[in-house]
């Protein structure tokens, strides 16, 4: 009997987001360690998932977890912008009755101290795959102090970002995230219930693994693919990912899209993918809460592709 290191962040709304969902494929763009997809199959006899993740240690993890439901699951490994245009072009988009996404590290990861994800690890890496070229060291230790400035303050949103990558320059090389969270402690924001690196850290992983990038690339190809009928709900833990989403959802839901500018309707009135599920973001309930710190950030937002196929 496995483990079981992790509870998935909004296991109930996550479930409940797919109600109605008959059979049919879902995908589950961040597998970890299986913990939404194994829910899913568990709540929905009828369906299947095909689940990705770029993570060795989840895939070895999640293949053993997820043997019991033979042939009605498959793993791929890959990022999911990159995985799921494969999927979409392998299986007829009618098939496609929900995707799933849960953005952001994985407590796999966080657990792993090695993995340098954590303010207290000793290595300085941050890689969701390992084989992935781009480390936090070579950010941290090869960025020009104007590319380090751009990160702290797009990602991190950090207003002294220029004094910390001045820090961060003067005082290289750095060989652990621990290192470098104890060296720019003095300059990261006070009074927050989070650790003071947090942000900090956040904007190096992000620029790591280009998660905002995988995240537009991921709703790129949903919207081009067009699914006729797949309900898509997106988990998102800062306000960077969130406000990704919200935008793309209310874009997806406009029949118009002329210039607001414009003096009457020009470009049909039919562009509509769909239907918002979520006009607010679902979160974690207290007893969640209580039970897993980590989904007091999580938000979920739900989206109902409706699209005449004809």
């Amino acid at each position: 009997m496995q483990n079981i290191p992790h509870i998935p962040v909004l296991y109930r709304e996550v479930v409940d987001a797919f109600e109605g969902v008959e059979d049919g494929v879902i995908i589950d763009c961040t597998m970890g360690y299986g913990g939404h997809t194994s829910l899913l199959l568990d709540a929905y006899e009828n369906i299947s998932v095909i689940a990705i993740d770029q993570d060795e240690t989840a895939i070895a993890f999640s293949t053993k977890r997820l043997e019991k439901y033979a042939d009605r699951v498959q793993i791929k490994k890959g990022r999911f912008s990159q995985v799921i245009q494969e999927i979409l072009q392998e299986i007829d988009p009618k098939r496609i009755c929900g995707v799933l996404a849960d953005i952001g590290v994985s407590s796999l990861q966080l657990d792993q101290k090695e993995r340098g994800f954590s303010y207290e690890s000793e290595t300085l890496d941050m890689r969701m795959d390992t084989d992935a070229p781009l480390s936090a060291a070579d950010v941290v230790n090869g960025y020009a102090q104007h590319q380090l400035e751009e990160i702290l303050l797009e990602y991190g949103e950090l207003r002294n970002y220029k004094k910390i990558a001045s820090e961060i320059v003067k005082n290289r090389p750095f060989h652990s995230a621990k290192e470098l969270s104890e060296k720019l402690k003095p300059f990261m924001p006070k009074g927050k219930k989070i650790h003071p690196a947090t942000l900090l850290m956040q904007a190096i992983r992000i620029e790591v693994n280009d998660e905002l990038g995988e995240l537009k690339g991921l709703l790129q190809a949903l919207e081009y693919a067009k699914l006729p009928n797949a309900r898509v709900a997106i988990i998102s833990f800062h306000s960077l990912e969130d406000r990704i989403v919200k935008q793309t959802f209310s874009k997806w839901s406009k029949n118009c899209i002329c210039p607001s500018e414009a003096f009457r309707c020009e470009c049909g009135n039919n562009h509509s993918l769909g239907k918002i599920i979520t006009r607010k973001p679902l979160i974690a309930q207290p007893d969640e809460l209580k039970q897993n710190a980590r989904s007091r950030s999580a938000k979920l937002r739900v989206f109902q592709m409706d699209i005449d196929d004809e």
